[in-house]
Order: structure tokens, then C-alpha cells, then sequence
């Protein structure tokens, strides 16, 4: 029997979920471990130092660099307005005066007699890092952020755009096989992650974010739909920094595709409830999910460490959804596992695997392009 160790999606109703809030740059702490945060909670925060920006004061009054303090309003250290006229030469008789003005708000940082320049720092970015769920930090990582513990429900998807966002789970179709469309859609749906079915159209993503819908979740989405959101293509490496209204989150693949009746029911059960929603999405190497995560009401209740999750192993009869076209976001059951290598379009040999699509199709791809689809 073939064994292969594959990443799996995971759709399950309850379980430990640890997710890391981590700064670009260094900063600062603001959590201690063990303490109970909510997902607006600020984990950890940065000062990205502002532009430094230079006044060319001597060349702009006329007068030599050695003089420069001779004709300034400000010294190191001080704070500057938008046009605030930091030097100045009086002229003659009180006539032809110059000035020269700050072109930003800021702080002084440096002035120089031998270039007559004077430098103005404008006021430090603030990064936040919030802690994204409501759960409790396990983990400090000094200077950078913290691990945050929740425990919940977590539904995985395929693909999808958009980053972190968080609203109220509302079902707006019946079935999983029904499409998403603009007359889905109700006025009333700002703050909202709304779920569909097997897809949802380009009509039901602009109505939705007209009216302030914070996501979308369905089982596909025809990809000139996805196009036409965008605004432009868009590969299936990396996403999640695109500036759009809403994230869209497939659980399926791309097209009309049926989204799995084990997700649509649990996603039904969660309606009313608050969910933390992520489409980012990065498929190769450091592979990055969508997700949907729906914390416990109470984090107190959460157990003092997270059960150990087992290695997935793909074996005849595993359950796969496959990464790879053309059968991108197909679903099938592994009915072979050869343990010879293969050769494959690119031309280079690797590990197949044969699994049984729902049409009966009989599709042979690389170990490394599919993942079990993981039931707890």
C-alpha cells in the first residue's frame, strides 16, 4: 500500500484552532500569555518612521549654507505644521522678504550648515496587528506578536480573494446546488458574510458590496465572474492583499460546482453567528487556506493545550480534492496508488495517484497535487 503524507482541507464543527499574529516589522507586545482577547483586541503594535524630508533652506533664501542659523524659526527636536514657515530673512528696509515652509507636518530631525538643508521627519505609520478571533494567547513572540488559542468550528476552502474580515453568517439560498444571485440579495446586509450555494455570480458580488456585505462564501464561481470583481486576472498562487469591499471564499473550485453538503449544513447551523473570514490564499510551497472560523461564545472554556492532530495518510479509498488542472477543485476517491514513479506532462517523474471522479472519470495526478479532505 502507497502511503504519502498530504495536506487536507478541514471542515469541522469543533476544534483547536492557533493562529499566529506575527508584525512585519519589530515593535511591540501589548497581550501577556493567558490573557482572554476578542478579535479587535491589539496584539502588538509597530512605528513604521515616516518619510524624512528635505527643505533646501539656503538655496531657497539665496544665502550661503554656514548661515542657515542665523535666518531659522525652529531647532532639532521641534514640531512642524504643513506650510509652517520654518526660516526666514528679513530683506532689506523690511522689503523682499524670504521665507522658506515646511512642505509636510513633522519633526525636525537634522539641520546642516554645510549643505543649508534642513530635515523634516513626517509622523510614524501605525501597524496595528489585532488578534484576529476571539480566543486566549498561548504565546508571546517578543517584539514580533503572539499566538492566540481559539476553539470552534473551521471551514477551510480552495481558494479565495480578499483578507481579513469579520461579520454574521447569513444563508441566503436553500439548497447547496443553488446559484447566488443579485436577487438574492436583501438590502439589509452590511456586516455580513453571506453563504450561497454550488456559485455565485457577478451581479451577487457587486449588489452585495453596494450594500456593505463584509464577504461571500460558495462552492465556485465562474472565473470571468471572478475577473470582472477584480477588475483584472489573477493567478492562483497567492491572493488575499487585493483592495476589494468584500473577500470571496470558494469551498469547492472554480465553476458552478455543488458546495459539499457536510459544509453547507454546518455553515446552516452557524447562521446568526459572528465568524472571523480570511481569503487568502497561497497554494504553493508554505500553503496558505481560506477560512471561516466561528469561535466558542465563551474562550474561558477553552482546554489548556490543543489536542494533537495526526499526520493525514492518503490511502486507497481517501477522499481528495485535486489542486491541479485540468481537474482543479474536482473531488474524487483515490482508487489507486501506484508505487512506481510516472511520468507527467512537464516531463519530469513523480508519484501518482488514481482517483475516481464523481462522473466516473478516472483522473491520474501527481500525490503532490491533491489534499485529503479531512472530516473531524
Amino acid at each position: 500500500m502507497g502511503t504519502a503524507y498530504t495536506p487536507g482541507l478541514t471542515v469541522s464543527a469543533n476544534t483547536v484552532i492557533l493562529k499566529t499574529r506575527r508584525l512585519p516589522i519589530k515593535g511591540e507586545v501589548l497581550v501577556q500569555e493567558g490573557e482572554v482577547v476578542q478579535p479587535d483586541t491589539v496584539v502588538a503594535r509597530a512605528l513604521l518612521p515616516g518619510i524624512l524630508q528635505t527643505v533646501r533652506v539656503a538655496q531657497t533664501l539665496g544665502i550661503e549654507p554656514k548661515q542657515i542659523h542665523s535666518v531659522l524659526k525652529v531647532k532639532e527636536g521641534d514640531t512642524v505644521e504643513k506650510d509652517q514657515i520654518i526660516a526666514e530673512t528679513k530683506g532689506f528696509l523690511g522689503l523682499f522678504r524670504g521665507i522658506a515652509k515646511s512642505p509636510v507636518p513633522g519633526t525636525v530631525e537634522l539641520i546642516s550648515d554645510v549643505t543649508g538643508h534642513v530635515g523634516v521627519r513626517q509622523p510614524p505609520t501605525v501597524i496595528d496587528v489585532n488578534a484576529y478571533v476571539q480566543g486566549r494567547v498561548v504565546k508571546i513572540l517578543p517584539q514580533e506578536g503572539a499566538v492566540v488559542e481559539t476553539q470552534g468550528a473551521l471551514i477551510q476552502g480552495i481558494f479565495g480573494v480578499g483578507g481579513e474580515r469579520r461579520g454574521t453568517l447569513r444563508m441566503l439560498v436553500s439548497r447547496p446546488d443553488e446559484t447566488l444571485t443579485a436577487q438574492h440579495i436583501p438590502d439589509d446586509v452590511a456586516g455580513q458574510i453571506l453563504v450561497g450555494g454550488a456559485a455565485v455570480e457577478a451581479d451577487a458580488i457587486t449588489r452585495a458590496a453596494e450594500r456593505g456585505a463584509v464577504g461571500i462564501v460558495a462552492g465556485g464561481i465562474r472565473d470571468t465572474d471572478l475577473i470582472r470583481y477584480l477588475g483584472r486576472d489573477i493567478g492562483v498562487a497567492i491572493t488575499g492583499s487585493e483592495e476589494i469591499p468584500l473577500s470571496i471564499i470558494l469551498t469547492e473550485g472554480f465553476g458552478a460546482i455543488q458546495m459539499a453538503t457536510r459544509t453547507f449544513r454546518l455553515l446552516k447551523s452557524l447562521e446568526g453567528k459572528t465568524a472571523s473570514i480570511n481569503g487568502a490564499t497561497q497554494i504553493r510551497a508554505g500553503v496558505i487556506r481560506p477560512e471561516i472560523i466561528v469561535p466558542l461564545e465563551d474562550p474561558s472554556h477553552l482546554p489548556e493545550s490543543p489536542p494533537a492532530r495526526e499526520a493525514q495518510t492518503l490511502n486507497i479509498g481517501s477522499t481528495v480534492r485535486i489542486i491541479r488542472e485540468p481537474y482543479f477543485g474536482r473531488l474524487g476517491t483515490v482508487v489507486e496508488l501506484p508505487p512506481e514513479l510516472m511520468e507527467i506532462e512537464s516531463g519530469t517523474h513523480a508519484r501518482v495517484l488514481k482517483a475516481e471522479l464523481d462522473d466516473g472519470t478516472i483522473a491520474v495526478v501527481p500525490r503532490a497535487n491533491v489534499e485529503i479532505i479531512v472530516e473531524e
